[in-house]
């Protein structure tokens, strides 16, 4: 990596920021292009939040990405806002434009769709019916993703059924919301399952589910990545289900990012895969 007085900068903006893999990530991506510029970590309190966002552009940044918990908080603090942004209700990437100006997006629906076409190549978008875990965040972005594709229809869980509502109601689409209960019966004919919750992360219990109902062909999707192999996802390879990690994701999603702020497109790769891992 080159860093001279003439480097151009990006960072994550989060609370905390010390878990993040994304100036590991964009690290390998500055080394392998020998790009003049640096990736930081910035720790970034709630409270100081609006002043930071508003030094990037005099401090000579690109842009930067952004984590939790100022997803939904930075939308109000830039000066335009991406339509998909603005659908999805988060922010994860800010960039400078060439005016000064602040622009809010979203890349995470980008990020998964295009980690579930490298990670299961046969499964389109008219494969049939997708059953989806939670209403976060995550969630948004994920049937956003769908949605756009062309998915026939959403099924969508969640333990708060208000949410998965409002869900539903804020992206439109071919959303039907199935009761937390009846989460199992949801799989039958489903095409593709994704787990858009903390469930199954290290720390957190495992998601409760049961796949009896899925089809063997469906692709079984889980965002989280650590760790990379969940219970979900053993669960799903042991009954000859095609699985698709969540790191992918992480990855795929900074694409976009990184093209706008350093000028060069990069690549998912396997030894990027295993750069970030290590």
């Amino acid at each position: 990596m080159i860093v001279s007085g003439k480097a151009r900068l990006a960072g994550v903006l989060g609370w905390p920021v010390s878990h993040s893999r994304s100036p590991r990530l964009h690290g390998f991506w500055l080394k392998q292009w020998g790009i003049d510029g640096a990736y930081l970590p910035l720790a970034v309190a709630p409270e100081n939040l609006e002043c930071v966002i508003r030094a990037l552009p005099r401090m000579g940044f690109r842009g930067a990405n952004v984590t939790v918990p100022h997803k939904e908080a930075v939308m109000r603090l830039v000066d335009h806002l991406d339509p998909l942004a603005r659908r999805i209700g988060a922010v994860n990437t800010l960039v400078v434009r060439d005016d000064g100006s602040l622009e809010g997006r979203n890349t995470d629906a980008y990020g998964f769709f295009e980690n579930l076409r490298q990670g299961c190549p046969a499964w389109t978008a008219s494969s049939g019916p997708a059953a989806v875990i939670g209403a976060g965040g995550a969630a948004r972005a994920v049937v956003a993703a769908l949605a756009d594709a062309g998915v026939p229809e959403i099924r969508l869980a969640n333990r708060s059924r208000e949410r998965a509502e409002a869900l539903a109601a804020d992206l439109g689409g071919p959303v039907k919301v199935v009761e937390w209960s009846e989460r199992a019966g949801m799989l039958d004919g489903c095409a593709l399952l994704v787990n858009t919750t903390t469930l199954g992360m290290t720390g957190q219990s495992d998601l409760d589910l049961d796949l009896a109902a899925l089809p063997t062909t469906a692709v079984v999707n889980d965002i989280v990545y650590v760790p990379l192999e969940t219970d979900l996802l053993v669960r799903a390879r042991a009954r000859g289900n095609a699985t698709v990690d969540g790191l992918g994701m992480l990855l795929h999603q900074a694409v976009p990012g990184f093209e706008a702020w350093f000028g060069q497109k990069p690549q998912v790769s396997h030894e990027l895969r295993a750069f970030v891992l290590s």
